[in-house]
């Protein structure tokens, strides 16, 4: 599905579901932060820091201290693969499932809003 839209409305929606994001009590998350949260839920386990950091382009301490908050705020867990010891595994949690289901319908109703 392709959907046309000038850069003012693009940017005018982006606009609204941060301030929605903003206005609402759901965790504050930075930028960087929502890229890796949408990355774990959005492309296929299994997710690594080592491999989070490769596919975002930072350094694994970055992709470590998103997930220190992450975890705090129960969107993501975290766990020693027991394979390899030297890996951690990220998984999906109820919480970050339907963080990211309401952002995903916060987007919706705000494109709905926009004027054609």
């Amino acid at each position: 599905m392709s959907i046309a839209m000038r850069q003012s409305q693009a940017l005018r929606l982006w606009q609204q579901v941060m301030l929605s994001q903003v206005r609402d009590d759901a965790p504050d998350l930075t930028m960087r932060q929502t890229a890796i949260l949408f990355t774990i839920y959005l492309d296929p386990p299994p997710h690594t820091v080592r491999g989070l950091a490769a596919r975002l382009n930072v350094t694994k301490p970055v992709i470590t201290r998103a997930l220190d908050t992450m975890g705090a705020l129960k969107l993501v867990s975290r766990h020693r693969d027991e394979l390899d010891k030297r890996n951690v595994l990220i998984r999906r949690t109820v919480e970050g499932a339907l963080f990211v289901e309401r952002f995903g319908d916060g987007i919706i109703a705000k494109a709905h809003e926009l004027p054609i």
